[in-house]
């Protein structure tokens, strides 16, 4: 099974056992995250397949997981001519 989930702005695909990098969110490591803004789920199991799609998003769907961590991403250098 997977879903799509909106936060910070863009998507993610993300199914169980995933590790997501997202923008800033307030959370200690270790808690717990609730993602309400789910725009698909998919369950692909052979040769049926189900794809349940908001509009724009499901109502009543949830995605939850937990903060392992928290850190800065690369530096973006911007040049101007």
């Amino acid at each position: 099974m997977y879903a799509v989930i909106e936060t910070g702005g863009k998507q993610y695909k993300v199914q169980p056992g995933d590790f997501i990098q997202v923008e800033k969110l307030v959370a200690d490591k270790g808690s717990a995250l609730s993602f309400d803004k789910v725009l698909l789920i998919g369950k692909s199991s052979e040769p049926n397949t189900q794809v349940w799609v908001g509009k724009p998003y499901l109502q009543g769907a949830l995605v939850t997981g937990e903060v392992v961590g928290q850190g800065r991403g690369k530096k973006i250098l911007i040049i101007k001519y």
